[in-house]
């Protein structure tokens, strides 16, 4: 029988930090080796950072872009472990560094583990590389919880991604975040974002693509925070046995 992989959660006292403790606890394959959150956090059972590196083979991380920078570096440092990093909102400078250091480690870095968001990503691409762009107009829209500081969410950037590829066009040059007051008409190839913060929606991601004459919407309903928990774990898994080098879910899931 293979022996279980040690895994450590960051953020342990966050909602995602307790799902991700949560699948873990309830599963054969995986083991909680330690979890911890931010310097001078208090809770039962935490430890401190290097002792969480020391215990771990894989560390999941779902905090904030900069925390993520951190351990990122501090495992790097280290030569181990492997992470998967869920945190949402980095900026350029930020992603850079986590590159960086997957040049010693093994790091998932995704914005949604959702087995269901990453199809659609597939999807997403088929359709904007079939529906030419001066016939149809393409949204991605997205609505979660009052709590979310980011915007639009990193699931709805990845959408966007998608689209743009199938285009083969960058995403960058195209994108329309914000519209307000007189905008003008839309201009042909845009890639338009709307955003919905409010309640405790935990994540409703669509793309829509608009004719004249019809309109194709292909969305995702996320009903359960542990979803994306147990897809983390499958990232652990699956990163545990990579050489450094960073991945994200559709490398997980076989989807590249």
């Amino acid at each position: 029988m293979t022996a279980p992989i040690d895994i450590a959660v960051a953020g342990a006292l966050g909602r995602m930090g307790q799902a991700v403790s949560a699948v873990v606890s309830g599963r054969q394959d995986v083991r909680l080796a330690a979890r911890f959150d931010r310097p001078g956090a208090e809770g039962e059972g935490l430890v401190p950072l290097d002792q969480a590196l020391a215990a771990a083979q894989v560390v999941i991380d779902f905090t904030t872009p900069a925390a993520s920078v951190a351990l990122a570096q501090a495992a790097a440092a280290r030569g181990a472990p492997a992470l998967v990093i869920g945190s949402t909102g980095a900026s350029p400078e930020e992603i850079d560094a986590i590159a960086a250091a997957a040049k010693s480690v093994p790091i998932v870095f995704a914005g949604n583990y959702s087995l269901g968001v990453n199809m659609l990503m597939g999807l997403v691409a088929q359709a904007a590389r079939a529906l030419a762009a001066d016939s149809y107009d393409i949204e991605v829209t997205e609505s979660h919880h009052k709590r979310k500081v980011d915007a639009p969410s990193g699931t709805a950037l990845m959408l966007g991604e998608s689209a743009a590829r199938g285009r083969q066009v960058v995403l960058a040059d195209v994108a329309q975040r914000v519209r307000d007051g007189i905008t003008g008409a839309r201009p042909t190839g845009e890639i338009g974002f709307s955003v919905i913060r409010g309640g405790g929606i935990i994540g409703e991601h669509s793309v829509i693509f608009a004719a004249e004459d019809e309109i194709l919407t292909l969305s995702h309903s996320a009903r359960d925070r542990g979803l994306f928990a147990r897809g983390a774990v499958e990232a652990a898994r699956w990163v545990a046995g990579q050489p450094p080098g960073l991945y994200d879910m559709q490398d997980v899931l076989g989807l590249k």
